[in-house]
């Protein structure tokens, strides 16, 4: 076919969503496959989402979406629009770390510190929705989470010391 050219593709559409983020408003307009993890790093500046293996696999980039953790990764921003979304620069602040951050500094539970966001978020959500989970969910909760630097023990340590029922008083 000499000659004959192809039309031109068609932009895709663009859309505008809007979305409670770390507790502020924040919209944007955005093609419609882009993924929530880079609205949130790249356009957003919230770094703090660590993207590992792009297929959900490792559960770095979990954030909460609506307070369950999601895979940025793997959801799309338009997905997100009307949501409350949590990332890792939420929890903690100048006033101090968060009792799941401040578990994983008093028991070494982090070395190189990339999976450690998406940990974090995922613990945050399992103890607001039970504030003494077993042993058992929390080894639930740590299986969809790849961490090749600590070997989980003292990972597993911080959380197990935060899911200890408070001891009477005597």
């Amino acid at each position: 076919m000499s000659g004959s050219t192809f039309p031109a593709a068609a932009k895709p559409a663009l859309h505008r969503i809007a979305a409670t983020v770390n507790g502020e408003p924040a919209e944007a307009t955005v093609p419609p496959r882009l993924l929530l993890s880079e609205l949130l790093r790249d356009r957003l500046g919230l770094t703090g989402t660590h993207v590992g293996c792009g297929t959900g696999a490792c559960g770095s980039c979990t954030v909460l979406v609506d307070g369950a953790p999601m895979r940025a990764c793997l959801m799309l921003a338009v997905q997100a629009d009307g949501a409350t979304i949590e990332t890792i620069e939420s929890v903690g602040g100048p006033e101090g770390l968060h009792p799941v951050q401040q578990a994983f500094q008093d028991h070494h539970a982090l070395q190189c510190g990339f999976c450690t966001p998406g940990i974090v978020m995922a613990a945050v959500s399992l103890f607001r929705e039970d504030p003494q989970p077993s042993p058992e969910a929390l080894d639930a909760m740590l299986q969809g989470h790849l961490c090749r630097c600590t070997g989980y023990r003292n990972i597993a340590e911080a959380l197990a010391t935060l899911a200890i029922p408070a001891q009477p008083e005597v």
